[in-house]
């Protein structure tokens, strides 16, 4: 059973108003079941949401749009696809950027804006994750949603290089169909909020397919210590320090036999094929409360590769696996109001534990994807069952 929501959407752009959307569908079950409901057995201490939005300040949005069915009409659907919208330090701080950095595994996919990304050290707004070929709309309308809800940055230009991804969801999706509109940007940037969020079939994820099991959107987090002993003396007091690290990914890669959770090889214990060869993408967000540079940062997005193998993919020559990693820590470093800055940061011989968070965060979240969801029929009737939570405890209870 699923809740269906009808959203109302405001134009604040001064155009005309537009034909409205498809409905936005909310398909939160009435019980969420997770991949730790199933007993799976994860290593780390998750956060108390195990989301990204354990890390203070961080909000997550959907848009999700799921209409018609049968053959496919070019233009008409069936629609399976949405948008997803992560703000690194909510909505009320929009000229407040983050430190970051960016990693492509394989690069058969695009996120916009990672080249100044790369050269500046910082993420300047939201992140937004949606479908191939929406990745152009979704851009300009992060821009209009910018001019929209806020003044120009702080030297006084508007000015705007939007970070928006992409996976393929052309299996479920009428994806030639341009069916995200810029009114459904709008509504996933307006509507994130931090606390519980919703995972699998949903916003950017809704069309997806992940180890030719239905895929979509999963997250996971991690609370990790930093330690030292004091003053370098052998003998010293001990001192540690705690932060967060948050992972959200849009899973869309994999063929069934790869599939690992947790050690055990559940796709081949669960024959199936929905492709022919390996495709797909992931596109993953690491959000942190440590107070971490931009090389570092990189460093931290370098670690979801070590996540995403332990689940079982190679990251095939299709795949597009494109990863950004922020700190909310250091607020206000980039303000041109003054000439320096001091910032802090952790030695890079205590980023272990926090390298482990990451690959640890991003396997679970991998598995809540594939666990948080629900078997789909789309375009032309192609239908992708969900991962079965019976057989599923049967083959952990068998391998454990």
């Amino acid at each position: 059973m699923f809740l269906v929501v009808l959203v109302m959407v405001l134009d604040l752009s001064g155009r005309e108003p537009q034909k409205s959307p498809p409905p936005r569908i909310s398909t939160t079950q009435t019980k969420t079941v997770r991949a730790r409901d199933l007993g799976i057995p994860f290593e780390g201490t998750p956060g108390k949401l195990n989301s990204i939005t354990d890390v203070v300040g961080v909000e997550v949005g959907y848009t999700t749009l799921i209409s018609g069915e049968g053959k496919l009409v070019v233009g008409k659907g069936p629609v399976r696809t949405g948008v997803t919208a992560i703000i690194p330090r909510g909505s009320a701080s929009l000229n407040d950027p983050v430190y970051a950095g960016f990693f492509s595994l394989n690069g058969n996919g695009e996120m916009t804006g990672t080249a100044w990304v790369e050269e500046s050290g910082f993420l300047e707004g939201p992140i937004v994750i949606t479908n191939t070929h929406s990745v152009g709309v979704a851009r300009d309308a992060v821009i209009a949603w910018r001019i929209n809800h806020g003044p120009a940055d702080k030297t006084g230009y508007w000015w705007s290089l939007p970070v928006v991804a992409e996976t393929w969801d052309g299996w479920l999706n009428d994806i030639n169909g341009f069916h995200v509109k810029p009114e459904d940007v709008w509504h996933a940037l307006d509507s994130a909020h931090g606390g519980a969020i919703e995972e699998g079939s949903v916003g950017g994820g809704t069309g997806i397919i992940c180890y030719e099991f239905k895929g979509g959107n999963g997250t996971a987090s991690r609370v990790v210590s930093v330690a030292v002993a004091g003053g370098g003396d052998p003998g010293g007091q001990k001192t540690s320090r705690t932060y967060t690290i948050g992972v959200f990914l849009q899973a869309n890669f994999g063929r069934r036999s790869q599939l690992t959770i947790a050690g055990v090889p559940v796709g081949k214990a669960i024959p199936g094929e929905v492709y022919k060869e390996e495709s797909g993408s992931c596109i993953a967000v690491v959000a942190t409360d440590a107070p971490l540079l931009p090389t570092q940062l990189k460093r931290l997005a370098r670690r979801v590769s070590l996540g995403l193998a332990r689940t079982g993919t190679i990251s095939g020559n299709g795949s597009g696996d494109l990863f950004i990693a922020f700190s909310t820590a250091n607020p206000n470093a980039a303000n041109p109001d003054q000439i320096t800055h001091e910032v802090q940061t952790i030695p890079n011989d205590l980023l272990d534990p926090l390298f482990a968070g990451v690959v640890q965060a991003t396997e679970e979240a991998v598995v809540n994807a594939l666990v948080d969801n629900h078997s789909m029929t789309g375009r032309d009737n192609h239908h992708v069952e969900a991962l079965p939570h019976d057989r599923l405890r049967e083959i952990m209870k068998r391998f454990r």
